[in-house]
């Protein structure tokens, strides 16, 4: 992404304003031709856009004085409660008026220059940031800077405001928090005019996360130095070679290797690469989970996220496949340790393992071979667990995830919807389940009375539980199932309701999951306990650290073992690396940098561990770790057109999420029957959609899925709506769908067998981008579509 620019525009009210195209700068100029009357007032606008290079303060020696002369003498309105533009400027100038006690400032008179026409409240001069990438140009709506020129005034004076809510003060002003004013004489030296200082404050305010710093200040004290702490770090950064350097370096292609690399050995490459990228952040990655504003509040809302948002799908998965390897204790345990130890070790700890549903349905189709050719399970399942291992650590030393650089955002997003269906179909084939077993239970046909005493007369003894008609349990378990959904997301999307402060909404948000499974679980259990829901089934004598009997098995089944284990290998390269990718998408703002061959190794070997003692796999999950990021983030909301879109400011890159939750996991094996089997099924059902539903915010496949029924004129103004022809917007959706419709006929199909193919289609889906659709869509437009 290019790195964000300043614009001088002429605002107009209500209209679109017109960009120049990168090159020579132009002047800017105003000029309102009007003609008067007493009815009304009829106007033409001319404005012009200016590009204004950002400040250099590592070169520039006014960027350094403007910020320390004016640090003590910048008048500070903080929390202004007004939303009427010209209420605001009125305010600042009085500021200015106030504190320039030897100059003459009238009010009307510095109106007059910083409006083009005060009755329509047109700015003459005004500073915007301005973000320019492959998908367009964004105009940064959270902050405003207005240019004012007076002849009475001998000096600059600067008045920063900072507003209680958002304020839309234009059409690219709609989310306005600061207001900037420069009051400049009319005749001054080039390097100290109005334009020169605004652009000063400009490249401060152009930073996201310094601005939500500056909105999270307490007194004016903190809002000054938090000022000073920005300029002497843009200094430090563009001063001194090495730091450009650096810089750079961090934000470089991961799978690029410099010029010194390229002459030695390739093998392990990669993994050395990713070590020496993350090393150095090692410890922060602990110390940016204690520090910074608002940091213990978000930490501890994501442990506690983690913790549910982990701990259910495993006892869910536990009794999937209680009959084979994953019981709900050895699941338990597999995650603590996976969790825990790529947590310490790791080289992006943002990513979270699990167990998955490919995984399970995988360990199944492990199962059905071995009771169809009378092998040992145990023995069978650490064999191929061992040949999985072995192709990782393989994949890891030979670099081959470097092959990730021809994932694009349409392979990542047709693999998270394909996982969204997955969970969703879990909890769907639960409901179906129910519903046959109690609510079509043939008991329920007979009008014969004692078949609905399970609510009137809990005594009464049950002599056969298979045929009695329990049609309350198959509602109840809806009802868990659906409120679990609805609290979810109710308190998820709490954050765009009016109700409460900022604050309390955000902190509802942050517990959303947490909430939602606690008073479900609540009514399940409490409120409508006389309906026996059936428990999750818990076998307390599991032995743990039972080594597999390798020996039993001829060495045909270690062949076959070895082919399953290739194929295996395919489904957590992929799932590792596209989870990995989905974690370190630009978009969220990561600093410290990915570490793709590190994570596969250290995978690798966990589940090498896990092979031998027989416990359940876990590999990089989704949407688990994209959710993990988005949990430990700070948003800010943009306005285009009407329609509201969150960015991430900043992420709080810390291990200690990782680190506490899985401890807390671990600690979930003491709570074994009870209190855990108080959470009803339905309730992890719930669980289940609400992942997959929070999984859909922010992926544009679906969005795109979506404009198939939405009406032509109320289509969202992205970027790739407004640069691709419709027709072409739908083809490329629909090839999606099409990739999307193969991986879940394979992937649910009853056929174990066919699901073996599924780790293979998966890797198929870059080859498919890169070299079927580039014949069907111009490349220009898959630009637009599919480039991050």
């Amino acid at each position: 992404m290019d790195s964000p620019e300043l614009e001088t525009p002429m605002e107009g009210p209500n209209g679109t304003i017109p960009l120049l195209a990168p090159g020579k700068p132009e002047q800017h100029d105003v000029r309102v031709s009007a003609e008067s009357s007493d009815a009304e007032q009829e106007m033409l606008i001319h404005a012009k856009h200016e590009r204004l290079p950002m400040k250099d303060f590592g070169a520039e020696v006014r960027a350094l004085r403007d910020v320390e002369n004016f640090l003590d003498r910048t008048m500070l309105i903080l929390n202004m409660a007004h939303v009427n533009l010209d209420k605001i400027l009125q305010d600042m100038v009085a500021k200015v008026r106030d504190a320039a006690a030897d100059e003459i400032v009238s009010t009307q008179e510095a109106l007059d220059a910083i409006y083009s026409q005060q009755s329509v409240q047109v700015l003459s001069k005004t500073i915007h940031g301005v973000t320019s990438d492959d998908s367009g140009t964004t105009f940064d709506q959270s902050w405003l800077c207005a240019l004012c020129e007076l002849p009475t005034v001998y000096r600059r004076h600067v008045v920063i405001a900072r507003l209680v809510r958002p304020a839309n003060l234009g059409a690219t002003s709609q989310d306005v928090r600061l207001v900037v004013l420069v009051v400049a004489p009319t005749k001054e030296k080039h390097t100290k005019t109005a334009l020169e200082t605004g652009r000063t404050f400009g490249t401060l305010l152009s930073d996201s996360e310094f601005r939500l710093g500056l909105h999270e200040a307490d007194t004016e004290e903190d809002f000054r130095s938090l000022l000073h702490q920005r300029t002497k770090d843009l200094i430090k950064e563009q001063s001194v070679p090495e730091n450009r350097k650096s810089h750079q370096q961090l934000n470089s292609d991961p799978f690029q290797d410099s010029e010194e690399e390229k002459g030695r050995c390739p093998l392990g490459r990669g993994m050395m690469q990713d070590v020496k990228r993350r090393l150095p952040h090692y410890w922060s990655d602990y110390l940016d989970g204690i520090r910074g504003p608002r940091t213990l509040q978000k930490v501890t809302a994501t442990i506690l996220f983690l913790y549910f948002a982990c701990v259910l799908p495993n006892i869910a998965f536990g009794m999937l496949n209680d009959n084979n390897t994953n019981g709900v204790k050895k699941i338990l345990f597999s995650q603590c340790f996976g969790g825990l130890v790529f947590a310490l070790v790791g080289g992006q700890p943002l990513i979270v393992l699990l167990t998955t549903a490919p995984l399970a349905l995988y360990t199944k189709i492990i199962y059905s071979v071995c009771e169809d050719f009378d092998l040992d399970f145990p023995a069978m399942f650490a064999c191929v667990g061992l040949w999985n291992a072995a192709f990782l650590v393989l994949y890891s030393v030979t670099n081959l995830s470097k092959l990730m650089k021809f994932s694009t955002r349409s392979t990542e997003e047709i693999f998270s919807l394909f996982i969204t269906f997955a969970f969703s179909a879990d909890a769907i084939k639960d409901t179906i389940k129910d519903f046959n077993k109690n609510y079509y239970n043939p008991a329920c046909a007979s009008n014969a009375p004692a078949t609905n005493l399970s609510l009137t007369n809990a005594s009464v003894p049950v002599t056969d539980p298979a045929h009695e008609c329990l049609r309350e349990n198959s509602v109840l378990f809806l009802l868990l199932m659906l409120g679990t959904v609805w609290v979810g997301l109710t308190l998820f999307n709490f954050t765009k309701t009016p109700f409460l402060t900022a604050g309390k909404r955000e902190m509802l948000a942050d517990y959303a999951l947490p909430a939602a499974v606690l008073i479900m679980s609540f009514f399940g259990s409490y409120v409508f306990r006389h309906v026996e829901l059936a428990p999750f089934k818990y076998e307390a004598d599991v032995e743990l650290f039972r080594v597999a009997p390798l020996g039993r098995l001829p060495w045909p089944a270690v062949v076959a073992a070895a082919g399953l284990g290739f194929s295996l290998s395919f489904l957590f390269f992929m799932d590792q690396n596209i989870s990995s990718a989905l974690v370190n998408t630009p978009s969220n703002k990561l600093k410290k940098g990915p570490a793709y061959h590190w994570d596969l190794f250290t995978v690798a070997l966990i589940n090498g561990f896990l092979s031998v003692f027989t416990l359940p796999w876990v590999h990089a999950a989704l949407p688990h770790s994209p959710l993990h990021v988005k949990a430990l983030a700070d948003l800010e909301d943009r306005v285009d057109q009407g329609h509201i879109h969150q960015v991430v400011v900043r992420v709080r890159e810390t291990r200690l999420t990782g680190i506490v939750s899985h401890v807390m996991i671990g600690l979930s094996m003491l709570l074994l029957p009870r209190p855990l089997s108080y959470i009803p099924a339905p309730v992890l059902d719930g669980l289940f959609l609400y992942v997959a539903l929070t999984a859909l915010f922010g992926n544009q496949l679906f969005d795109r899925i979506c404009l198939f029924f939405t009406e032509q004129s109320a289509y969202p103004p992205n970027h790739y709506i407004r640069r691709v022809p419709q027709r072409q917007v739908h083809a490329f959706t629909g090839f999606q769908l099409a990739q999307l419709l193969v991986l879940c006929v394979f992937g649910f199909s009853p056929i174990p067998y066919m699901k073996m193919v599924f780790p293979i289609l998966l890797m198929c889906l870059m080859p498919i981008r890169h070299k079927l659709v580039t014949r069907l869509i111009a490349p220009r437009y898959l630009e637009a579509l599919d480039g991050h």
